[in-house]
């Protein structure tokens, strides 16, 4: 019974050694122990600040200093706090809908400036404690893994307290010791994080909006891109740090111009500041992501590795050389990568895929989303300005010729006429709305048959050349036709082409289309149109290339599975 209880224990820490998410709260509590003191050591100094200017003017611009800073050191927590403790938080938005500057400086400071204080002091009186305890067992896991390295070299040993190993041989002794000790440092992060995951989901909440007020949404106004509010974030908190650098200069330089203390505050704060521009850089290039074997974990800790690493030599730089004291704490942050590095690699090699690949999905449908919006709003537009007030003059024509039917029945007839030719307009724009929201004759014969009524209504020479069968799902089919649709449609108005040749083959699992035309090239991929195509062809897990070089060809690859 021990021995399967024991057996189970080992299974359930080498689970937890192998998972991401313990990399991901060991990088988290150990970035206490650089983010602890800059926010308590800054806060505690503008607090200084406004509470000896109160009752000056001053007062106020330093406030909302104070609210600012806030904001962005809050914002880096709740980006560490999404990326490292897999918890929804944002920084509080600040600010009011009421107008007036002093109900905007109330909106500053209120419910949410409050909970982030607080959540900004608890990683100094909590974080930075925890983290000394988890670094500290960590150094002493590798200290003891690579006694026999450093061991012989110092005198008198190593000090143990019951015991004082001075020679290589003895310290072979510690590596056990070792390779007991770190793993513990390891696994004792997620149980330790556990409690900081409910204080940031608690105090990490933004700031709800009124009940009382509104909410407009303007349907031409464009939603903001999801990389902008981080961004804004990084900005704000880059400004809150130039100023702050800014007054404490302008302090030493009138106060005493002795010893430039002012560093002890910009270190930190810049180190911070580093932190939250690679959390900020990462999340917005998926690129860096697959540099690092597709692992958010690691490409967060290599960046907080590295600044961390470039702090503590920054300050051995700062404090006159010697002996280069930060090669430990180097070490230790090499190594733990390694450790992490090792973790990913050891992952079914699927693990990666399926991460990156959860990405692209989240991704594709929030632009599915969006370019189902921007289509349902055409749609209602062409209605409303085209069928919608043509049937509206057919229904005055049809009643004013009800008038006229007696009276002047000439005139009753012109009436009728307009009608009817005013009923065939209506109806003809039906047919051309209908057949661009999904044409009947790709649901009736199929993809082939469907792009040669659509070669033959363009003015263009065009090439085409079908092998599709067996006939792949009608969400295939609709995306593959549209594809060739935007593609002549750029190829007639912006290119100036003359010929366009299309192929379009099932092979296998796969839909393969190219379209390729002789015109002037440099279409822009991010362009609306090649845009709402990629988020089309994405959706249903495709890929869609654009090549178009200035002065041309320009060809439009999309592959679609049919599996």
């Amino acid at each position: 019974m021990d021995n399967m209880r024991r057996s189970g224990e080992m299974e359930l820490i080498m689970r937890t050694l192998a998972d991401p998410v313990t990399y991901r709260r060991l990088v988290y509590l150990v970035s206490a122990l650089v983010l602890g003191p800059v926010w308590f050591i800054a806060l505690v100094m503008v607090w200084s600040l406004c509470l000896g200017l109160a009752i000056t003017p001053f007062v106020i611009p330093m406030a909302i200093v104070l609210a600012y800073m806030t904001r962005g050191f809050a914002a880096v927590e709740a980006e560490l706090a999404r990326s490292l403790l897999d918890v929804e938080a944002r920084a509080p938005a600040g600010g009011s809908s009421e107008p007036g500057f002093w109900a905007w400086l109330r909106g500053l400071f209120a419910g949410g400036f409050w909970r982030a204080q607080a959540y900004l002091m608890l990683r100094w009186f909590a974080g930075f404690p925890v983290a000394l305890i988890v670094v500290a067992v960590l150094a002493t896991g590798l200290g003891m893994l690579f006694a026999p390295a450093w061991v012989p070299f110092v005198q008198g040993g190593a000090h143990l307290g019951f015991w004082r190993p001075h020679t290589f041989l003895q310290s072979l002794a510690l590596v056990p010791a070792g390779l007991v000790v770190l793993p513990l440092g390891v696994v004792m992060a997620k149980p330790l994080a556990i409690p900081f995951e409910a204080i940031a989901a608690g105090l990490l909440n933004g700031e709800p909006a009124p009940a009382s007020t509104p909410v407009r949404v303007s349907a031409r106004r464009p939603r903001p891109s999801p990389a902008q509010h981080p961004r804004q974030a990084l900005e704000t908190h880059a400004a809150v740090d130039a100023i702050v650098v800014f007054a404490l200069v302008l302090i030493w330089v009138v106060t005493s111009r002795g010893y430039f203390w002012p560093v002890w505050v910009a270190l930190p704060l810049a180190a911070a500041l580093g932190i939250h521009a690679w959390l900020v850089l990462f999340a917005g290039e998926p690129g860096i992501v697959r540099q690092f074997r597709g692992s958010h974990t690691l490409a967060a800790s290599v960046g907080v590795g590295g600044v961390i690493a470039a702090y503590f030599t920054a300050i051995w730089a700062i404090t006159g050389h010697g002996y280069f004291w930060p090669v430990w704490p180097i070490l230790a942050i090499v190594i733990m990568l390694a450790v992490e590095l090792a973790a990913v690699l050891l992952m079914s090699p699927r693990r990666a895929e399926m991460a990156e690949r959860i990405e692209t999905l989240e991704t594709s449908r929030a632009g599915a989303v969006d370019a189902q919006e921007t289509e349902l709003r055409r749609i209602e537009r062409d209605l409303h300005d085209g069928a919608q007030a043509r049937l509206v003059a057919l229904g005055m024509s049809l009643g004013m010729a009800e008038q006229k039917l007696t009276e002047d029945p000439h005139r009753a007839g012109e009436l009728l006429a307009e009608a009817r030719l005013g009923a065939e307009h209506a109806l003809r724009e039906l047919r051309d709305l209908a057949r661009g929201i999904h044409p009947p004759v790709l649901a009736d014969r199929g993809l082939e048959a469907a792009l040669a009524s659509l070669a033959s209504s363009t003015p263009l020479r065009v090439g085409l050349s079908a092998d599709v069968a067996p006939r792949p799902a009608p969400a295939v089919e609709s995306a593959a036709y549209f594809v060739a649709a935007e593609a002549l449609a750029n190829a007639a108005k912006h290119a100036r082409a003359h010929r366009v040749d299309i192929t379009v083959v099932r092979d296998g699992d796969a839909l393969e289309l190219e379209v390729r035309d002789d015109g002037a090239g440099g279409a822009d991929p991010a362009g609306t149109g090649l845009l709402g195509l990629q988020r089309r062809v994405e959706a249903l897990d495709g890929s869609l290339t654009v090549t178009s070089p200035p002065g041309g060809p320009t060809t439009i690859r999309a592959e679609l599975p049919c599996g």
